[in-house]
């Protein structure tokens, strides 16, 4: 009963935030051609910037949930696929650098530099996400013809960051964004879609944690579920309006 209730949550914690931080990662992807001239592209991040760090909440909570109720898979997917979370760390680490310090200097080289770091970044997110989960929907949890075939997936960002940027956006971005016509509901459970069936492809019972770190981690997930859903919906209603000027990154 345990190991179910910890694999739900962990699909939740997982899809939600593919489906939310997928959308800023590809909104970065995406910021050239969103925005052409430095305002543009200003606003353009300010229409992610009271997200994405919230976001990134869903996924250290689903690391947390590895860890303490799967172990096993744990190590299991950090020894097959490393060069990928390696490269998915890095273009973390670059992207939300290049998004706090671009507004730091004001000086056009500078933000030019951010604004690459800030592609660059959500681009080798959304291509190590593709692979990593090409590869376990390739019934595996090591480099393999997955992690090739799965690239084609990051698209599939891009289109939702494009999504997101026509709620969120006026004027040229929206029109920009309306390139990729897809609706954000139907990206956003495509997203979804894909972290379900991936975790289908898992060996959820061999990696289970034994004695009470699995019963432990499933109870304070429950918990804690609320509450991050509670703050995502108040962050969420309180930024619904679109935006139409630069904020403070």
């Amino acid at each position: 009963m345990m190991e179910i209730l910890a694999v739900v949550m962990l699909a939740v914690f997982a899809g939600a935030y593919l489906v939310l931080a997928g959308a800023d990662i590809g909104v970065g992807m995406l910021l050239p051609v969103l925005g052409r001239s430095q305002r543009e592209r200003r606003v353009v991040i300010a229409a992610i910037a009271p997200f994405f760090l919230g976001n990134e909440v869903w996924l250290v909570s689903a690391a947390g949930i590895v860890a303490g109720a799967f172990p096993g898979l744990e190590h299991h997917l950090l020894e097959g696929l490393f060069p990928l979370f390696v490269a998915l760390l890095l273009g973390w680490v670059v992207r939300d650098m290049g998004l706090w310090l671009r507004g730091r200097v004001d000086a056009a080289a500078w933000r030019w530099g951010c604004d690459a770091a800030i592609v660059a970044g959500s681009w080798a997110l959304a291509l190590a996400w593709a692979s990593v989960l090409g590869s376990v929907l390739a019934g595996g949890a090591g480099l393999n013809a997955g992690s090739v075939a799965g690239l084609p997936l990051a698209v599939l960002f891009a289109a939702h960051g494009a999504a997101f940027a026509r709620w969120r956006l006026t004027g040229a971005p929206v029109a920009r964004a309306d390139r990729f016509p897809a609706p954000y509901p139907l990206t956003g459970a495509a997203l979804a879609t894909m972290a379900l069936v991936a975790g289908t492809r898992l060996p959820w019972s061999d990696a289970a944690a034994q004695g009470s770190g699995l019963a432990v981690t499933a109870v304070t997930t429950v918990v804690l579920l609320p509450v991050l859903l509670a703050a995502q919906a108040l962050v969420w209603w309180t930024f619904r309006g679109r935006v139409d000027s630069p904020s403070y990154l």
